[in-house]
């Protein structure tokens, strides 16, 4: 249920559509799904309850993936041969995630919820990134699958041209980016670029494009079971589908002239402080 609050019940609405604009923009140049930042964010400083956060979180990210899709698609940014096998294994173990998800206490799942995020970040602050990955011998799966491309490198002003290798690690890893995805509805962006990028080997912004691309096969298999349950409230999930929408259109251009490295910055900090604050909600240290 939504919490008793003295906001006239217009106003919140309102304010989910204007962040969640800016989460468009943002979110799609990093290759996350609106509901990685979407779900700390709104369970941690708008009055609704966490069941219907992560309902509304899972369909933000979808909208996201499904507006951004297509023109990544035309720029060569998403690859349908590398998204499919991966968007197998994850839809399937979504699908359990949600459940799981589902029959879990809010209180221990806020804080749940709130480590992953920091840790998330950490993971973003740290680890080592590359730009155009070199692949010397892709493995037996990717050369039978057909794994590889070439697309428009706007800040050298050629063409680069990919592959990937262990196909088979990097699936495994998926099976379980799908387990969480489901579980905690942030969508699955967060980690689906470092598998993509520094354990496959695909250049950053190809698997910042896959990625995105990922999350409509990801998240709707999820959606669906908390849609099931009743959890998808529309007061929630208008306004914030309608903002990432938008967003995400304009975060496509951006993403197609921005430079690599500086695509982290802003979604570092605010995963840090939507963590923090929902680790301390959790725990009752910050209501």
């Amino acid at each position: 249920m939504i919490a008793a609050d003295p906001t006239a019940w217009w106003v919140w609405p309102t304010v989910l559509f204007l962040v969640t604009t800016a989460l468009g923009i943002v979110t799609v140049v990093g290759g996350l799904g609106g509901g990685t930042i979407f779900v700390p964010l709104v369970s941690g400083f708008f009055p609704f309850h966490l069941d219907f956060v992560r309902a509304a979180g899972l369909m933000v990210a979808l909208s996201g993936a499904l507006s951004a899709g297509p023109e990544l698609l035309k720029k060569n940014l998403a690859d349908l041969r590398l998204a499919l096998p991966v968007a197998l294994v994850t839809s399937a173990s979504a699908i359990v995630g949600a459940r799981v998800g589902l029959a879990l206490p809010t209180r221990p799942l806020q804080v749940a919820l709130g480590g992953i995020v920091i840790a998330i970040m950490l993971v973003m602050l740290f680890s080592r990134r590359a730009d155009f990955p070199w692949v010397s011998t892709p493995d037996r799966l990717s050369c039978a699958l057909g794994i590889a491309g070439v697309y428009h490198e706007a800040s050298l002003g050629r063409l680069v041209e990919w592959r990937v290798h262990r196909t088979w690690a990097g699936l495994g890893l998926f099976v379980l980016i799908g387990l969480m995805a489901g579980m905690f509805g942030i969508g699955a962006g967060w980690a689906n670029v470092p598998v993509l990028n520094l354990v496959m080997g695909a250049p950053l912004k190809v698997a910042a494009g896959t990625s995105v691309f990922l999350l409509a096969t990801t998240d709707t298999a999820a959606a669906w079971v908390y849609l099931h349950e009743g959890a998808v409230l529309p007061m929630i999930v208008v306004p914030s589908v309608m903002g990432m929408m938008i967003g995400a259109r304009i975060g496509v251009g951006i993403l197609a002239v921005a430079r690599p490295r500086s695509i982290r910055v802003i979604v570092v900090s605010v995963l840090l402080f939507a963590g923090v604050r929902l680790l301390l909600k959790g725990l009752g240290v910050w209501n």
